[in-house]
């Protein structure tokens, strides 16, 4: 099975005014230029390119962030992926989150899922958690959701926790409320949850991989309750964003994979996919799809992460 995650940016399908459907492309609004009176003419090429990303990863189960609808989704499956040559994904969910600008969790899938659940109503006391410092109780656990996908023999947490901005401190208690929530309804669901068999996946909007364990908001899904497969890559080797403002590069999306399936695929090593990147990201020097430019068009301003869990693996049972 290969796995992928991938944060898209602000995928969302809209009307015009002489009623035809596009999409918006890889762009957001506090970014200069990406709103400007010349932004829009690359909107159909940045999500081009998102296809092509996806084409090239080919992979069978994909956790989408920053989808805003079902139909949004339907649609550039449709118009755009299917254009590619890629196989169809007959199995395609975007559910209503918390986020109140419609950036949704979404699911890709040709293996037919036994259940999908959303946890965008779960309070911090359905877990048995406090709330966040200076949040009120009734505030939903998740920021935007958490996605309980089950496959045949493994369990997919797809996540999108808060962004570290604009104020890195404040969104602190929020991320880590998140991070607990999510450890949580993985030892509710599972009798021995460092034995079972599952994945979580998405953007974590951790800022800092590098920082010490006890300054990571997301502390309480590390230090052996899950394995960051990201971690089997070579130091320089695991950013998957980078912040054009502050140039700066980070690892806020992730593989976290309970200890039962890294063990049980000792070998994989998930890929960062940045070809769909902008030129301006320099630290990655290999080659580009055909029409990114130096910031846009691009696919996402985040990397793709794919991973096979090949039941080939050496150390596969």
């Amino acid at each position: 099975m290969r796995v992928a995650t991938f944060n898209v940016q602000n995928l969302r399908l809209r009307t015009s005014d002489d009623g035809h459907m596009r999409l918006d492309g890889a762009r957001d609004g506090d970014v200069p230029g990406d709103n400007d009176a010349v932004a829009p003419s690359f909107d159909l090429a940045d999500r081009r390119l998102t296809a092509a990303v996806l084409h090239d990863m080919n992979a069978d189960v994909v956790a989408l962030q920053e989808v805003h609808d079902q139909a949004t989704l339907d649609y550039f499956h449709d118009r755009l992926l299917m254009r590619t040559g890629l196989a169809p994904y007959p199995h395609r969910s975007c559910l209503p989150g918390n986020d109140g600008k419609g950036r949704n969790l979404a699911l890709l899938s040709r293996i037919a899922p036994v259940s999908i659940r959303s946890h965008a109503a779960l309070r911090p006391a359905d877990l048995g958690l406090p709330p966040a410092a200076d949040q009120p109780a009734e505030r939903p656990v998740f920021c935007r959701d958490c996605l309980e996908v089950d496959l045949p023999g493994l369990t997919l947490y797809i996540c999108h926790f808060k962004a570290p901005y604009p104020d890195a401190a404040a969104a602190f208690p929020t991320r880590r409320t998140e991070a607990l929530g999510l450890r949580a309804l993985i030892e509710r669901r599972f009798a021995s949850p460092l034995e079972a068999m599952w994945l979580i996946l998405g953007d974590l909007n951790e800022p800092d991989a590098r920082a010490p364990l006890s300054d990571k908001a997301i502390a309480p899904l590390l230090n052996g309750f899950a394995v960051d497969l990201l971690e089997r890559r070579p130091q320089g080797q695991r950013w998957s964003y980078y912040e054009t403002q502050h140039d700066t590069y980070s690892r806020p999306d992730a593989l976290l994979a309970s200890p039962a399936l890294a063990a049980a695929f000792p070998h994989a090593m998930p890929r960062l996919v940045r070809e769909g990147m902008g030129r301006e990201a320099a630290a990655y020097p290999g080659p580009r799809l055909h029409g990114v430019g130096a910031h846009r068009p691009h696919a996402s301003d985040h990397a793709a992460i794919v991973v096979d869990l090949d039941p080939n693996d050496p150390g596969a049972a």
